[in-house]
Protein backbone atom coordinates (compact mmCIF):
# COMPACT_ATOMS: atom_id res chain seq x y z
CA UNK A 1 0.00 0.00 0.00
CA UNK A 2 1.01 3.39 -0.89
CA UNK A 3 0.20 7.09 0.45
CA UNK A 4 -1.70 9.67 -1.79
CA UNK A 5 -1.65 13.51 -0.45
CA UNK A 6 -5.05 15.17 -1.59
CA UNK A 7 -5.08 18.76 -0.89
CA UNK A 8 -6.27 22.47 -2.21
CA UNK A 9 -7.64 25.52 -1.30
CA UNK A 10 -10.42 26.89 0.67
CA UNK A 11 -13.27 26.14 -1.65
CA UNK A 12 -10.93 24.66 -4.91
CA UNK A 13 -12.85 22.11 -4.38
CA UNK A 14 -11.18 19.74 -2.56
CA UNK A 15 -14.09 17.94 -0.97
CA UNK A 16 -15.54 17.49 -4.23
CA UNK A 17 -12.58 15.16 -5.73
CA UNK A 18 -12.38 13.74 -2.18
CA UNK A 19 -16.00 12.19 -2.16
CA UNK A 20 -15.59 11.56 -6.28
CA UNK A 21 -12.66 9.57 -5.07
CA UNK A 22 -14.59 7.83 -2.27
CA UNK A 23 -17.31 6.62 -4.59
CA UNK A 24 -14.34 4.97 -7.04
CA UNK A 25 -13.75 2.86 -3.85
CA UNK A 26 -10.91 4.68 -2.12
CA UNK A 27 -10.34 4.97 1.26
CA UNK A 28 -9.39 8.38 2.65
CA UNK A 29 -8.51 9.62 6.02
CA UNK A 30 -10.63 13.60 5.91
CA UNK A 31 -7.45 15.13 8.12
CA UNK A 32 -10.80 17.82 8.98
CA UNK A 33 -12.91 15.22 10.32
CA UNK A 34 -9.54 13.67 12.41
CA UNK A 35 -9.41 17.30 13.46
CA UNK A 36 -12.92 17.62 14.78
CA UNK A 37 -12.61 14.33 16.32
CA UNK A 38 -9.00 15.46 18.41
CA UNK A 39 -10.33 18.36 19.97
CA UNK A 40 -13.76 16.99 21.61
CA UNK A 41 -14.39 18.18 24.66
CA UNK A 42 -12.16 16.95 27.32
CA UNK A 43 -9.27 15.58 25.18
CA UNK A 44 -5.82 16.53 25.19
CA UNK A 45 -6.15 19.32 22.47
CA UNK A 46 -9.08 20.61 23.86
CA UNK A 47 -7.95 21.16 27.01
CA UNK A 48 -4.63 23.12 25.60
CA UNK A 49 -6.64 24.97 23.00
CA UNK A 50 -9.29 26.39 25.75
CA UNK A 51 -6.01 27.12 27.70
CA UNK A 52 -4.72 29.49 25.27
CA UNK A 53 -7.46 30.95 23.56
CA UNK A 54 -9.73 31.34 26.53
CA UNK A 55 -13.51 29.76 27.62
CA UNK A 56 -14.65 32.69 25.50
CA UNK A 57 -14.13 30.04 22.25
CA UNK A 58 -16.44 27.45 23.25
CA UNK A 59 -20.50 26.86 22.10
CA UNK A 60 -23.22 26.42 25.56
CA UNK A 61 -22.62 22.74 25.29
CA UNK A 62 -18.93 22.95 25.72
CA UNK A 63 -17.14 22.00 22.31
CA UNK A 64 -14.99 24.66 20.47
CA UNK A 65 -17.14 27.25 18.07
CA UNK A 66 -15.13 26.32 15.21
CA UNK A 67 -16.32 29.28 13.41
CA UNK A 68 -14.81 31.96 16.38
CA UNK A 69 -11.92 30.06 17.05
CA UNK A 70 -11.08 30.62 13.26
CA UNK A 71 -12.04 34.18 13.07
CA UNK A 72 -9.41 34.81 15.78
CA UNK A 73 -6.57 32.79 13.55
CA UNK A 74 -7.05 34.22 10.51
CA UNK A 75 -6.24 37.64 11.94
CA UNK A 76 -3.45 36.42 13.16
CA UNK A 77 -0.28 34.64 12.09
CA UNK A 78 1.09 33.70 15.56
CA UNK A 79 -2.63 32.44 17.08
CA UNK A 80 -2.70 29.96 13.68
CA UNK A 81 1.06 28.71 13.99
CA UNK A 82 -0.19 28.07 17.89
CA UNK A 83 -3.47 26.22 17.03
CA UNK A 84 -1.26 24.45 14.45
CA UNK A 85 1.21 23.58 16.88
CA UNK A 86 -1.48 21.82 19.23
CA UNK A 87 -3.35 19.85 16.91
CA UNK A 88 -1.62 18.50 13.86
CA UNK A 89 0.39 16.20 16.29
CA UNK A 90 -2.76 14.59 17.53
CA UNK A 91 -4.00 14.32 14.00
CA UNK A 92 -0.94 12.75 12.93
CA UNK A 93 -1.61 9.75 15.45
CA UNK A 94 -4.87 9.67 14.32
CA UNK A 95 -4.49 9.26 11.21
CA UNK A 96 -1.50 7.09 11.45
CA UNK A 97 -3.76 4.43 12.95
CA UNK A 98 -6.13 4.69 10.17
CA UNK A 99 -3.01 4.01 7.73
CA UNK A 100 -2.38 0.97 9.57
CA UNK A 101 -5.84 -0.18 9.58
CA UNK A 102 -6.18 0.16 5.88
CA UNK A 103 -2.80 -1.53 4.95
CA UNK A 104 -4.14 -4.64 7.32
CA UNK A 105 -7.30 -4.82 4.63
CA UNK A 106 -5.26 -5.05 1.95
CA UNK A 107 -5.85 -1.93 -0.13
CA UNK A 108 -3.36 -0.83 -2.96
CA UNK A 109 -3.49 3.27 -2.24
CA UNK A 110 -4.56 5.57 0.71
CA UNK A 111 -5.68 8.92 0.35
CA UNK A 112 -4.77 11.06 3.14
CA UNK A 113 -7.41 14.42 2.46
CA UNK A 114 -5.28 17.34 3.70
CA UNK A 115 -5.60 20.95 3.49
CA UNK A 116 -2.60 22.48 4.94
CA UNK A 117 -0.30 19.46 3.36
CA UNK A 118 2.41 21.65 1.55
CA UNK A 119 2.01 24.17 4.21
CA UNK A 120 3.44 21.77 7.22
CA UNK A 121 5.34 19.90 5.16
CA UNK A 122 5.34 17.05 8.13
CA UNK A 123 3.65 14.19 5.62
CA UNK A 124 4.97 14.55 1.90
CA UNK A 125 8.12 12.73 3.24
CA UNK A 126 5.67 9.94 4.02
CA UNK A 127 3.58 10.06 0.15
CA UNK A 128 4.26 8.68 -3.46
CA UNK A 129 1.86 10.79 -4.91
CA UNK A 130 0.49 14.73 -4.52
CA UNK A 131 -2.91 15.97 -5.69
CA UNK A 132 -3.96 19.42 -5.87
CA UNK A 133 -7.23 20.49 -7.06
CA UNK A 134 -6.99 23.47 -8.62
CA UNK A 135 -9.02 26.92 -9.53
CA UNK A 136 -8.52 30.39 -11.06
CA UNK A 137 -8.46 32.82 -8.08
CA UNK A 138 -11.60 34.14 -9.74
CA UNK A 139 -14.11 31.28 -9.07
CA UNK A 140 -11.83 30.63 -5.89
CA UNK A 141 -13.39 33.70 -4.61
CA UNK A 142 -17.07 33.73 -6.00
CA UNK A 143 -17.55 29.97 -3.99
CA UNK A 144 -15.96 31.32 -1.36
CA UNK A 145 -17.88 34.51 -0.76
CA UNK A 146 -21.37 32.16 -1.98
CA UNK A 147 -20.62 29.46 0.21
CA UNK A 148 -19.93 31.40 3.78
CA UNK A 149 -21.44 34.37 2.98
CA UNK A 150 -18.65 36.30 3.19
CA UNK A 151 -17.71 39.71 1.89
CA UNK A 152 -14.71 39.96 -0.73
CA UNK A 153 -12.80 41.53 1.25
CA UNK A 154 -13.03 38.89 3.86
CA UNK A 155 -12.74 36.01 1.58
CA UNK A 156 -9.30 37.65 0.12
CA UNK A 157 -8.20 37.43 3.87
CA UNK A 158 -9.00 33.57 3.69
CA UNK A 159 -7.42 32.74 0.69
CA UNK A 160 -4.55 34.86 1.53
CA UNK A 161 -4.26 32.95 5.39
CA UNK A 162 -2.72 30.02 3.11
CA UNK A 163 -0.37 29.25 0.58
CA UNK A 164 -1.36 30.06 -3.16
CA UNK A 165 -2.99 27.67 -5.51
CA UNK A 166 -0.52 28.39 -7.97
CA UNK A 167 2.66 27.49 -5.65
CA UNK A 168 0.96 24.06 -4.40
CA UNK A 169 0.35 23.27 -8.24
CA UNK A 170 4.03 23.51 -8.77
CA UNK A 171 4.56 21.54 -5.69
CA UNK A 172 2.04 18.68 -6.62
CA UNK A 173 2.42 15.37 -8.58
CA UNK A 174 -1.03 15.64 -10.06
CA UNK A 175 -3.49 18.12 -10.46
CA UNK A 176 -7.08 18.20 -11.27
CA UNK A 177 -8.01 21.34 -12.17
CA UNK A 178 -11.55 22.14 -10.93
CA UNK A 179 -12.58 25.58 -12.73
CA UNK A 180 -15.16 23.85 -14.80
CA UNK A 181 -17.62 21.90 -14.79
CA UNK A 182 -17.93 18.82 -12.20
CA UNK A 183 -18.46 16.40 -15.42
CA UNK A 184 -15.00 17.36 -16.51
CA UNK A 185 -13.96 16.76 -12.95
CA UNK A 186 -15.31 13.62 -12.37
CA UNK A 187 -13.25 12.47 -15.94
CA UNK A 188 -10.19 13.70 -14.41
CA UNK A 189 -10.72 12.11 -10.72
CA UNK A 190 -11.07 8.89 -13.09
CA UNK A 191 -7.88 8.68 -15.31
CA UNK A 192 -5.94 9.59 -12.39
CA UNK A 193 -7.59 6.67 -10.06
CA UNK A 194 -7.02 4.67 -12.97
CA UNK A 195 -3.39 5.73 -12.82
CA UNK A 196 -2.88 4.61 -9.41
CA UNK A 197 -5.05 1.60 -9.27
CA UNK A 198 -2.60 0.14 -12.38
CA UNK A 199 0.50 1.25 -10.02
CA UNK A 200 2.87 -1.36 -9.15
CA UNK A 201 4.13 0.84 -6.08
CA UNK A 202 2.04 -0.76 -3.81
CA UNK A 203 4.23 -4.31 -4.37
CA UNK A 204 7.35 -2.11 -3.26
CA UNK A 205 5.90 -0.49 -0.27
CA UNK A 206 4.48 -3.90 0.75
CA UNK A 207 7.52 -5.61 0.20
CA UNK A 208 9.51 -3.14 2.24
CA UNK A 209 6.70 -3.70 5.21
CA UNK A 210 7.37 -7.78 5.33
CA UNK A 211 11.00 -7.72 5.24
CA UNK A 212 11.21 -4.86 8.06
CA UNK A 213 8.73 -7.18 9.51
CA UNK A 214 10.96 -10.20 9.13
CA UNK A 215 14.06 -8.52 10.13
CA UNK A 216 11.79 -6.94 13.72
CA UNK A 217 10.85 -11.02 13.66
CA UNK A 218 14.71 -11.97 13.17
CA UNK A 219 16.27 -9.85 15.59
CA UNK A 220 13.68 -10.36 18.31
CA UNK A 221 14.20 -14.53 17.82
CA UNK A 222 18.50 -13.80 17.87
CA UNK A 223 17.86 -11.65 21.24
CA UNK A 224 15.84 -14.71 22.92
CA UNK A 225 18.65 -17.35 21.87
CA UNK A 226 21.05 -14.85 23.40
CA UNK A 227 18.81 -14.75 26.63
CA UNK A 228 18.44 -18.57 26.65
CA UNK A 229 21.78 -18.92 26.78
Amino acid sequence: MFLVGLTGGIASGKSTVSSLLRELGCPIIDADVVARKVVEPHSPAYCRIVKHFGPEILLENGEIDRQKLGQLIFANEDKRRLLNSITHPEIHKAMLKQIFFFFLRGYRYVVLDVPLLFETRRLTRFLNHTVVVYCDPATQLSRLMNRDGLTQEQAEQRVAAQMPLNEKRGLASHVVENSGSREDTQRQVLRLHTKLEDSMEFLLARAIAIATAAGLGGLLLYAAKLLAS
